[in-house]
């Protein structure tokens, strides 16, 4: 009981104070262990930040190259990604950039209100405009003026409404509501969309002069299941930020191989924000410093494995060329969560070291440095 509760461990009574120094050595030892695991952690992870966006994956580094070229300028910006890859997080990034970051950063999301609720959001109203307008109202353009206007879910603008978006890209113009005074902004605008803007435009669904508009310069989140590579150091980002809202006094400091496969293998169809509540809930249960399947949410296993599906294998496929790519898979696989680390990825696997190096060699698989 005591060990749950955060103790390194325990003797018995009478003391023996040989034995009592053996163990406080040893608990040093391993807190400094768990202290320079963290500060390595820490290191290797602000290697990977970019404002509030974390990834090492490649698709990751060129989104904060071009995060870090189109920050100074002011040219509008297209951000399309599935919901939870953090569209939102990209724009704040730009804002906070480039030379407007002391001006306002706004948010609108445009799915979020009807027509004309959404119009007197974003362009204001006068008094006595409609039923219910009993004063003068500046809109969202107006409190961005110098700054960033953010349109989330650009895709479900009414015509009417992006007929008006279109002139204030082109003019820097716009009335308000009920008003015949025009009204000049300075604002960068960036938009983001979980739909693919150039089929919509294709379709006949989205104003193929306003695509061009908004179009300028063009950024697509991944969905996290394309960079696997980053779940490790997000996990570990987001053990840290719920750290607080933990009653036990037990540190959680990671989360165990099972665990690290099971993340490895799901799919997260919700993205990033998916991870993160899985986390969020996981700080609060778990009792002890390192996270287990039992400390999921119920039912997670089986959710990750029902995203395996053998249906996309040819029913002509050979039995040994079939076990041969998911076994080649599997390697590869425990390779990246190992960082290459052979004698951790021959642990994943349940083989020994000098097996693993059989069979990379079998597959010709690129390792880098062998450990």
């Amino acid at each position: 009981e005591a060990m749950q509760k955060g103790a390194y461990s325990y003797i018995l009574k009478p003391i023996d104070n040989e034995r009592l120094i053996i163990y406080v050595k040893k608990a040093i030892a391993m807190y400094q262990v768990v202290k320079e695991n963290r500060r390595l952690r820490d290191a290797v992870e602000s290697q990977y930040h970019f404002g509030n966006i974390i990834g090492k994956s490649k698709k990751m580094r060129d989104i904060f190259d071009t995060i870090q070229k189109v920050a100074p300028a002011a040219a509008t910006v297209l951000i399309e990604g599935e919901s939870g890859t953090g569209k939102e997080l990209v724009a704040r990034s730009i804002h906070f950039n480039s030379a407007r970051r002391e001006k306002p950063f706004v948010a609108v999301n445009c799915s979020a209100l009807a027509e004309s609720l959404l119009e007197s959001e974003l362009f204001g109203h006068e008094k006595g405009a409609f039923t219910g307008a009993v004063a003068t109202k500046k809109g969202r353009f107006e409190l961005a003026d110098g700054g960033t206007l953010f349109l989330d879910e650009i895709g479900e603008l009414s015509p009417n409404l992006k007929v008006k978006l279109l002139r204030v890209l082109q003019e820097k113009v716009f009335e308000r509501v009920g008003g015949v005074r025009t009204i000049s902004v300075d604002i960068r605008i960036i938009v983001a969309t979980n739909k693919q803007l150039q089929q919509e435009m294709q379709a006949g669904r989205f104003r193929e002069d306003l695509y061009y508009r908004l179009n300028v310069v063009h950024i697509v989140l991944p969905p996290l299941k394309e960079r696997q590579e980053d779940i490790r150091i997000l996990v570990n980002h987001f053990i840290k930020k719920y750290a607080s809202e933990r009653e036990s006094a037990v540190p959680v400091i990671g989360v165990d191989q099972e665990v690290d496969r099971l993340f490895y293998d799901y799919s997260w169809p919700g993205n990033i924000r998916e991870l993160e509540n899985v986390i969020e809930r996981v700080m609060i249960l778990c009792p002890a410093e390192i996270i287990r399947v039992s400390d999921l949410p119920k039912g997670f296993k089986d959710n990750v494995y029902n995203t395996l599906h053998l249906e996309g294998i040819p029913a002509d496929a050979k039995l040994y060329d079939t076990l041969a790519m998911i076994e080649k898979t599997l390697i590869e696989r425990a390779l990246k969560i190992s960082n290459n680390v052979q004698s951790h990825a021959a642990a994943l696997l349940g083989i020994g070291k000098s097996g693993l190096n059989q069979k990379i060699k079998k597959y010709n698989l690129d390792v880098g440095i062998k450990q």
